[in-house]
């Protein structure tokens, strides 16, 4: 791996980007190549075979493409293979967990929230992750089907996703919860839309900056910091269709980046 290659950075659609727009701020200087999975979106309706069947797909092409580290910005890619990506590859994996712990850190009431995918929170990893650090601490876990294609579709503004996003963030204000995790990277894109209905008083949690300094601890680590100077490139790929993930990238991270098809 040469310390001037690319950062990959992967999700099943569009979640990732606000990850990747924090990877940017801290590596300037880094190529980043994004692969939104959009074909094969939700994750979080799959089999733990299945999405490991795509991660390991994903892994290959940009391994082809010469990345030098691998982000998973996908909370149930991580929580269902990122440790079988791990045994079969040499290259650094960085994963995505839901924000339990500073979760725990920040909560006066002793009850947190959980916003997540169903398959997220089936997961072992996930289960041990709450077990092994909210000990005293009242989890309640609220599986959310429905926002990550409301975040696809772009239907992103309080008019056209606060009902859909009442429904998940309601019940769990009603049972005490004053930490909210986001345990997926697409709802960070509704995070105007939670905090208005959630409430000044409510904490929400979201992890893009934390995974963003994992990046980068990890290349300073494997002595992989880029020595390019020059300007950087962010190249957008998806699976799904084209002209659809255009709009997205247009939307989301501004206009002016073309976008390919693998």
């Amino acid at each position: 791996m040469s310390s001037n290659g690319s950062i990959g950075v992967f999700d099943s659609g569009i979640g990732g980007l606000a990850i990747t727009r924090e990877i940017r701020k801290l590596l300037p200087n880094d190529n980043i190549i994004y692969v939104a999975d959009s074909r094969h979106a939700p994750y979080g309706e799959k089999t733990d075979a299945y999405i490991l069947q795509r991660c390991i797909a994903i892994t290959e092409y940009l391994i082809s493409q010469d990345v030098k580290a691998i982000v998973v910005a996908c909370n149930t890619a991580t929580t269902s293979c990122i440790e079988a990506l791990r045994e079969r590859y040499s290259i650094p994996f960085i994963g995505t967990e839901p924000g339990i712990k500073p979760a725990v850190l920040n909560t006066k009431t002793g009850i947190i929230g959980v916003l997540a995918t169903p398959r997220t929170l089936k997961t072992n990893s996930f289960s041990s992750l709450a077990d092994r650090v909210a000990l005293n601490i009242q989890i309640e876990l609220m599986p959310c089907p429905d926002l990550v294609q409301q975040v696809e579709s772009l239907q992103l503004d309080y008019d056209s996703a606060s009902e859909v996003v009442k429904q998940y963030v309601l019940p769990l204000i009603d049972k005490g919860v004053d930490t909210l995790v986001l345990g997926c990277t697409h709802y960070a894109h509704l995070m105007p839309v939670i905090k208005r209905i959630a409430g000044p008083e409510v904490r929400i949690i979201n992890t893009e900056v934390a995974v963003a300094k994992e990046v980068l601890r990890r290349l300073d680590k494997t002595d992989l910091n880029t020595t390019n100077q020059g300007l950087a490139t962010t190249k957008f790929i998806t699976s799904g269709n084209q002209a659809h993930f255009q709009q997205q990238v247009d939307v989301l991270w501004g206009e002016g980046f073309d976008v390919d098809v693998f």
